[in-house]
């Protein structure tokens, strides 16, 4: 009994060289940029919820009943407390387990009825001699922690989401409202070619192009209904709701929402900690170093301590009169397996490589998004001043073509072209606001400015 008692202590004392669990790699060993390439900042103010920049109730109205409502959401809460509860589990095994059971027997025979019984406590105790125990609670603390950035990640994504969805639906609402304006102005051309010819003073051709250009505008009423119901139907299913059922906020107010100001950009070093998905990949990380922690414990020797107390003598009458108490210990030493276990820690370890060249490739990604939104930005804005002085001067031409053709000094010609350029200029200005506004939704989702991201503090990490 003494050699065993010193052998177990000895493998204890041990067992703290043996065990081990390399440090993940993380956002120490990636190297970033100290500044954005593109030159363009989007105001910044006080205002911590990006959304809200856009001074627009309705939108704010959506985006908050989304982040309440989202079924994506919800789903990831739920994932969250399974993760929690398989952390518990895990933290669970570090602490001795104890059972009772208990039996009564009832024999017939010939000299009469013979009831027996027994009862026992059954412990076990694992010391976690191999380090496995702790590795596993490691790797389940990382994977509740990329669950609770998960959910954040997928807030992110649904604000992002609702912001596009709802500056469609005004885009189609205003590309509408110019469409009535384009069909009264083509119908009031229609009117003079129509009266020009009747007086002889222009050929049935004229007529009918100014009936066909007319017709093709009507045309793009359908196109547009349907994008407005398809962006309406997604808006609806962001917030939880059965398309068609209520009518969204903001689908018959005018005007695309235009940005003022919002919480800062910050610098490309503010990804690692903002951005939710690439703290997932950070978790992650930390959760295959524990795999291989994992993977080499079943390299090292394994303890566990086993006892029971059995209570009985065979009869009712005797249950505790005789009482056996036993205490063992279990050691596993691993001497031959063919090479598997060495070959699984080699997995193990092959698996965090990978995941850090993923996560080095996220990162890269996500830079791309921030570059690409703020050139985005910079390039619209300009587009949009261009485009109105683009409408200021087709609005001229086509007041001149017109009275020119009233006057018999132009043909039909110029004045459709004119009415043309001008109607395309105005959509195409529609168009690049939504363009706009869409570029900086994509800036503050790429930025990783998401609602409720959870400190350190509140992170499951054992």
């Amino acid at each position: 009994m003494g050699r065993c008692t010193g052998l177990v202590l000895c493998c204890l004392l041990l067992s703290g060289c043996l065990a081990s669990i390399p440090e993940a790699r993380g956002p120490q060993d990636v190297s970033m940029p100290e500044a954005y390439a593109a030159k363009y900042r989007p105001p910044s103010g006080a205002e911590e919820q990006w959304w809200r920049g856009f001074d627009d109730p309705a939108l704010e109205g959506l985006v908050e009943k989304a982040l309440a409502q989202n079924l994506d959401i919800t789903a990831a809460r739920a994932r969250l407390e399974r993760a929690r509860a398989f952390l518990r589990a895990e933290r669970g095994d570090r602490f001795p387990s104890l059972d009772l059971a208990g039996s009564i027997e009832l024999e017939s025979s010939s000299d009469g009825d013979v009831t027996s019984a027994s009862a026992g406590a059954f412990a076990l105790f694992d010391p976690d001699l191999s380090g496995r125990l702790s590795a596993e609670i490691q790797a389940a603390a990382a994977a509740a922690s990329a669950a609770e950035y998960l959910v954040a990640d997928q807030r992110r994504i649904i604000a992002a989401s609702v912001a596009l969805q709802f500056i469609e639906l005004r885009r189609t609402g205003e590309r509408l409202a110019l469409l009535e304006q384009s069909t009264q102005l083509q119908e009031q051309t229609l009117r003079v070619v129509t009266l020009r010819y009747e007086a002889g003073l222009s050929a049935n051709l004229d007529v009918r192009r100014a009936a066909a250009d007319l017709s093709q505008t009507r045309a793009q009423r359908g196109l547009l209904e349907l994008e407005r119901a398809r962006a309406a139907h997604s808006l609806a299913v962001l917030a939880g709701e059965t398309p068609g059922e209520t009518p969204m906020a903001g689908d018959t107010a005018p005007g695309i929402p235009s940005y003022g100001e919002g919480p800062p950009i910050g610098v490309p070093a503010d990804l690692l900690r903002r951005r939710p998905d690439l703290l997932v990949s950070e978790a992650r990380l930390i959760e295959a170093a524990a795999q291989i922690g994992i993977e080499r414990s079943d390299l090292m020797p394994s303890l566990t301590i086993p006892g029971e107390v059995i209570a009985g003598d065979g009869t009712v009458d005797g249950l505790f009169s005789e009482v056996l108490l036993t205490v063992g210990a279990a050691l596993d030493l691993p001497l031959f397996d063919g090479g598997r276990r060495r070959a699984e820690v080699d997995a193990a370890e092959a698996e965090a490589e990978a995941r850090f060249s993923d996560y080095r490739q996220s990162i890269l990604e996500v830079l791309a998004e921030v570059e690409n939104a703020l050139a985005a930005i910079e390039a619209y804005s300009d587009r949009n001043e261009d485009l109105a002085q683009t409408i200021e001067e087709s609005e001229a031409a086509f007041n001149q073509s017109n009275a020119l053709y009233r006057e018999g000094l132009a043909t039909l010609f110029d004045v459709l072209d004119s009415q043309r350029q001008l109607i395309a200029s105005r959509e195409s200005l529609i168009d690049s606001q939504a363009a706009l506004a869409s570029s900086i939704v994509r800036l503050f989702s790429a930025v990783g400015d998401s609602p409720e991201l959870p400190s350190e503090d509140e992170l499951p990490l054992d």
